[in-house]
């Protein structure tokens, strides 16, 4: 994992326009009205994996999220990470929630989130792991939709 790499497409990502309708690029970019979602790492062979394997495998992608963040931080002011059960729980009682913030919800349980001062766009970095079926997936979403 190479943080470098990873901050410059966050930068990319966010001086880059946002897409008019919802669309994929690849396997790993997702974008709509006001919003970009890229996995910035996924994790290999995962779906079948031993359970202790996975959670060895979830911890260092954490780690390696909580590094980014550290970084993130010392350009746009240290922020505690905002949990996501809430927001579930608000899809839950019928409560419309914006993408992208609703199906980022869906995948990881916690976000280390910022708006950015000079765009006002905000930047989320999240695993996402919640899904045992699924890969682990660093994720990394700008947008110009405040967090609800």
């Amino acid at each position: 994992m190479d943080i470098a790499r990873h901050l410059a497409m966050i930068d990319r990502l966010c001086a880059k326009e946002f897409p008019a309708e919802n669309a994929r690029w690849g396997s790993c970019t997702a974008g709509g009205p006001g919003y970009w979602t890229t996995e910035l790492e996924t994790s290999r062979g995962l779906c079948a994996a031993a359970a202790w394997v996975r959670e060895r495998t979830a911890e260092d992608f954490h780690a390696y999220r909580e590094a980014i963040a550290q970084r993130l931080n010392a350009r746009w002011g240290e922020r505690p990470p905002w949990g996501q059960l809430t927001v579930r729980v608000r899809m839950g009682r019928g409560e419309a929630i914006p993408e992208p913030w609703a199906t980022l919800s869906l995948y990881a349980d916690e976000l280390d989130v910022w708006q950015v001062d000079d765009t006002g766009h905000w930047v989320a970095v999240g695993v996402a792991d919640r899904d045992r079926r699924d890969e682990i997936r660093l994720l990394v979403t700008v947008t110009e939709v405040e967090p609800p």
